[in-house]
């Protein structure tokens, strides 16, 4: 045992030994090269002082800040080189201008860069350095057209290249070439998962190739997202609006505008989106209340003012919410109730119903009242607008279908000039928006007036 404990001390030693031998070895030879990077500049500045237009010097000097990234001067240098190269032919006009336009990039200054790199793809077009940070220029630049034909060109140099074919893929997409732009943002994707930017945009590719449930998918994943959660927001609460899924939609509108620091143009389309849902589920309340905050920040968008004039007398009027948004079987029993108490001291027997999808209802009903009875026809149409003509005409034919001696025409909107001119020698009462209003304040009313014996 005693023998082995100087083995395991010399051996420690010489482990020391060893790990301080090659600490010194690295620190002499960073040591050596800081010395040779200072000797470098140093023999530079002096033929610089003698010449400032010195061509070896000049490029001496801008290697060195090129490779420490140094981009200022770096630019700087390459810049002064550019401009010497017709005087010294034998200078590497490409290497200068491909360096010079990729340190003005650095330093964003974006036209100097696209000056210096068109030069260097007139040398050597193939060179993927130089194709690359051209289409990245013409990106920025808009001129989406030329930045595919670069990226392209870089593609077959380097076709694992991220950012190349997430270029590709982004400027497909601004051309509206959407099915081929999904393949290169997918592939960029893979390569460099944590872009976001690109995944939104793929979702963005989806959507338009309508193929919109696997951009809802993205766009749901991304809805927590503090960059592109909003947006993301917004378009999966817009698919789900399109789908008829109101209350998925409010949660996605919901969330977005939780976020913080969005743009001014992304808060006001949440906010009208989340009223429009909210008025499909007949929160109306609710819905009002956003369409005032957008009208608070820009009075003139797009029609929340309309849509709070037309929606304020809904939320105090219960029956006229019925009327317009309810399900077809209340819409029905409310209409029922209009019906039987059209008259005053009349017996009415209701004795048909037919519905025309969504847009009106006709009920037959015989009446009999101490000065006359009859039969009548009621039409109640759901829509606000303005009733035509042609309605008119239709009704007044099922009214002798069913030989009705009268009819009466009800709206929550108005009628158009011809139609009131075709009634005018017809028996059709027309009940527009005001009279209705009133009748349906009065049959609530009525329900609880107890009838006389």
């Amino acid at each position: 045992m005693s023998g082995i404990i100087p083995i395991l001390a010399a051996g420690l030693i010489l482990g020391i030994g060893a790990v301080l031998a090659v600490s010194l070895m690295g620190r002499s030879r960073g040591a050596k090269k800081n010395r040779g990077r200072d000797a470098v500049i140093r023999d530079a500045n002096k033929k610089l002082a003698q010449n400032p237009r010195d061509p070896e010097a000049l490029l001496a000097m801008g290697d060195v800040y090129y490779q420490e990234k140094n981009w200022d001067p770096a630019f700087r240098t390459y810049e002064t080189l550019s401009e010497m190269t017709g005087t010294y032919p034998t200078m590497d006009e490409f290497m200068i201008n491909q360096r010079c336009g990729i340190a003005a990039i650095n330093l964003n200054q974006p036209n100097e860069a696209h000056k210096a790199l068109t030069t260097a793809m007139v040398i050597n077009p193939g060179d993927f350095e130089v194709n690359y940070h051209l289409g990245s220029l013409e990106f920025q630049r808009k001129n989406y057209e030329k930045a595919i034909h670069y990226f392209q060109k870089a593609r077959l140099k380097d076709p694992e290249h991220a950012p190349t074919l997430r270029g590709l893929g982004h400027s497909l997409f601004k051309t509206r070439k959407y099915k081929e732009a999904l393949a290169f943002i997918r592939k960029a994707i893979e390569l460099a998962p944590d872009d976001k930017e690109s995944l939104y945009t793929l979702a963005e590719c989806y959507f338009e190739a309508n193929q919109t449930e696997q951009a809802l998918k993205i766009f749901s994943h991304l809805r927590a997202d503090p960059a592109m959660g909003p947006n993301a927001c917004l378009f999966s609460g817009t698919i789900n609006i399109n789908q008829h899924q109101y209350e998925k939609a409010i949660e996605d509108l919901e969330i977005g505008l939780k976020h913080e620091n969005m743009k001014p143009e992304v808060l006001l389309e949440l906010k009208y989106r989340l009223a429009t849902a909210y008025l499909r589920q007949q929160e109306i309340g609710r819905a009002i209340g956003l369409l005032r905050e957008v009208q608070n920040i820009n009075p003139s968008y797009k029609d929340a003012s309309s849509l709070i004039n037309r929606y304020q007398e809904l939320n105090a009027n219960k029956n006229l919410q019925i009327y317009l948004m309810a399900p077809q079987a209340d819409f029905i029993a409310l209409c029922r109730k209009i019906v039987m108490g059209y008259y005053s001291k009349a017996k009415v027997k209701i004795t048909n119903i037919s519905v025309n999808k969504s847009e009106w209802a006709d009920i037959l009903a015989e009446v009999d009242t101490p000065k006359w009875s009859d039969v009548v026809m009621f039409r109640f149409n759901r829509s606000q607008g303005s009733v035509g003509e042609l309605v008119v005409r239709d009704f007044h034919s099922h009214i002798k279908e069913v030989k009705a001696g009268k009819g009466i025409c009800v709206t929550p909107g108005g009628f158009s000039e011809e139609a009131k001119r075709y009634t005018e020698a017809r028996l059709i009462d027309l009940i527009a928006n005001e009279k209705l209003t009133a009748i349906l304040n009065a049959v609530d009313a009525r329900a609880r007036t107890p009838a006389k014996k």
